[in-house]
């Protein structure tokens, strides 16, 4: 084991042992739950986008595997502040990091946390593990647009 891994890890089990913008929103733009049922990981989300287009606040409540607990963290931490539609480039990008077989994705330096998550490619069932929080959070963002219109 290299220390990159050594230090991954840490990354992953600090995230999972003190999880960022864990919680809820009384007054959420969406609530959205995502559901893993192949490894029962659950996660509910709570969002709030301002009227401009911007993520004020994201909330989850996880349960599961450290990997999906950890990439919730992570990725509340990526989107906080974000316009929505620069959220929906972290998240391609994360989804794309973590799904193309053939390259290495580079990331962008403010997402270099999210480094720490490329290791579960090596673990084919854990990539669902890892994307739950962050297709749940398209599907939220999805229905916080719609109830602005």
């Amino acid at each position: 084991m290299s220390l990159s891994d050594d230090l991954y890890r840490e990354t992953i089990l600090d995230h999972y042992h003190n999880p960022r913008n864990n919680g809820t929103i009384d007054d959420a733009t969406a609530k959205i739950e995502g559901v893993n049922p192949l490894c029962g990981d659950e996660l509910t989300l709570y969002l709030n986008v301002s009227e401009d287009g911007k993520i004020q606040d994201v909330k989850l409540q996880a349960h599961g595997c450290s990997i999906n607990m950890a990439s919730g963290s992570m990725m509340s931490e990526a989107v906080m502040g974000q316009s929505v539609e620069r959220a929906k480039e972290i998240i391609e990008t994360f989804k794309e990091m973590m799904l193309n077989k053939e390259q290495d994705v580079p990331l962008e330096d403010d997402l270099e946390d999210l480094e720490a998550l490329r290791g579960v490619k090596k673990y084919p069932v854990r990539i669902k593990c890892a994307l739950l929080p962050w297709n749940t959070l398209l599907d939220g963002l999805a229905e916080a647009c719609a109830a602005k219109k």
